[in-house]
């Protein structure tokens, strides 16, 4: 593949002959990647709800249980910087390969724990593979698509991280429902078995040439920024009900963490040789404004998921799986915004979507900072799908404009710097948010009293989300028909 940029439109492209949909080779890949990364969106987000029967059939305590789920963000968080590193060694295809064999194993064995501490230990399996597979997915996706119709594919490839949040809950406690926690490991199989035999017949074989140069790990780059990203996501993890942003178990590890991320980063930008992740590409306006506003995409996306079921379970007195089938209407409008946005990101350009769509996101907040213990469920979910719609949308517009502009050799760094900044903006928003609220809620007990204090944690989120309106506008404008970026051809 060259990654010189081609200066006037593609000649009998399949694609660009009918504007409406993707080059048909590059949504086969989409739909391949899509179904073997459909375990590990879900796996993010099912345990949430079982956190409780694990700590009952495993006779241990909830402090501990919760590291089924922290332990496995770790890890993801951890794995993420490896991803470039280790398509350059072994091919696109291969790496999804192993990635999913991996997540397959982590999944058995997690359902063939025996006590907390053998799940938890089987958890940073799936976690270490699924770091892997969700920066890799949008890396060969953009690569595929060379820069043509990235509103479309983006509209095709984020569906599932758009859903796995909300759906996530509403299929764990299904499952609880009907079986037991083994289950919600179990569940992954076909999703893999599936996902290797696509990935075979679907994606390119994109092996390195055995005798071409190979790419050496910056060694140093690993032991600074891995440790140093997962230790910022563990002191963000501690904060509760107890704990505030100043507890110096959050603020150690942080500050440690923060550490760690600035000598990768100092080291990174007077490095000649490939670092780790390439944090030049911040020199891209593209790239810098996608991911600030992608991390603040994270805290209004998972900050009020954290909320969102809490409310409905503490003040209206809902079941976990009756918390989950109401948050469907989000998902339903996220669903609804793919096509839509995608089509007018490429029409109009990410940033006129990101400005409409980060401004709905906060207006449709408002009605739940106004919530009481009797508040119609019509307006909730009226309000759920319209902030769905709308946050699908914003999700869309800035990871795709993240790699406009770039050279194919530029889009795994791409992929993994915006990959972790939504990720660090949902344990910031989770974090931020829950001290708020329990500092508001403090020792209420009745609906009305625990409905003011979740008013108050909705204002801010209201309040983080409209912080990202005014920064859409250091995204990229109206597309160039005429040109495209350089993903290579």
């Amino acid at each position: 593949m060259s990654t010189s940029r081609e200066a006037g439109p593609a000649p009998a492209d399949p694609a660009s002959a009918d504007p409406g949909r993707v080059d048909p080779v590059v949504l086969r890949m989409a739909i391949t990647l899509i179904v073997g990364a459909l375990g590990v969106v879900f796996d993010t987000t099912i345990t949430s709800v079982a956190l409780n029967d694990l700590a009952e059939d495993l006779d241990a305590p909830l402090s501990t249980v919760q590291w089924v789920s922290t332990g496995y963000m770790l890890a993801v968080f951890t794995a993420i910087p490896l991803a470039g590193w280790a398509q350059a060694r072994l091919g696109g295809r291969r790496l999804w390969v192993l990635a999913l064999a991996g997540f397959l194993a982590g999944s058995v064995l997690s359902a063939l724990a025996w006590d907390a501490a053998s799940l938890i230990a089987f958890r940073l399996v799936q976690g270490l593979a699924g770091g892997i597979m969700m920066p890799l997915m949008y890396t060969l996706l953009m690569q595929a698509a060379k820069g043509r119709d990235i509103g479309k594919v983006m509209a095709v490839i984020t569906v599932p991280t758009a859903l796995g949040p909300i759906l996530g809950p509403v299929l764990g406690g299904l499952i609880l429902h009907l079986a037991d926690w083994r289950w919600l490991f179990l569940v992954n199989i076909p999703f893999c078995l599936l996902g290797v035999w696509l990935a075979h017949r679907d994606l390119p074989d994109d092996r390195p040439a055995p005798d071409g140069p190979r790419v050496r790990l910056d060694a140093v780059g690993l032991f600074l920024l891995c440790p140093g990203s997962a230790a910022v996501l563990y002191g963000l993890s501690r904060v509760d009900g107890d704990t505030g942003l100043t507890s110096a178990r959050v603020l150690v590890p942080v500050l440690a963490g923060l550490a760690l991320v600035g000598g990768f980063t100092a080291r990174a930008l007077t490095r000649e040789s490939a670092p780790l992740v390439d944090v030049r590409l911040f020199r891209h306006r593209s790239v810098a404004s996608s991911s600030t506003l992608l991390f603040l995409g994270g805290i209004s996306l998972f900050g009020s998921m954290m909320l969102l079921p809490l409310y409905f379970q503490q003040v209206r007195g809902a079941t976990p799986l009756g918390a989950g089938l109401l948050l469907i209407p989000q998902g339903v409008g996220a669903l609804v915004a793919r096509g839509l946005a995608g089509t007018y990101m490429d029409r109009v350009g990410p940033r006129a979507v990101a400005l409409v769509a980060f401004a709905f996101v906060a207006a449709s907040t408002v009605p739940f900072a106004f919530v009481t213990a009797g508040t119609s469920e019509v307006l909730l979910t009226a309000a759920l799908f319209v902030r769905g719609v709308a946050l699908g949308a914003a999700m869309i517009a800035p990871m795709g404009a993240a790699f406009v502009g770039l050279e194919h050799r530029e889009i795994p760094d791409a992929s993994m710097i915006t990959r972790v900044a939504q990720q660090l903006g949902g344990a910031v928003g989770v974090a931020v948010l829950l001290v708020v609220l329990q500092r508001n809620i403090g020792g209420a007990r009745t609906p009305g009293a625990l409905a003011a204090g979740f008013d108050h944690a909705f204002w801010w989120a209201v309040a983080l989300t409209a912080a990202a309106v005014p920064l859409c506008l250091l995204l990229p404008g109206t597309p160039d028909p005429t040109a495209r970026a350089s993903g290579g051809s």
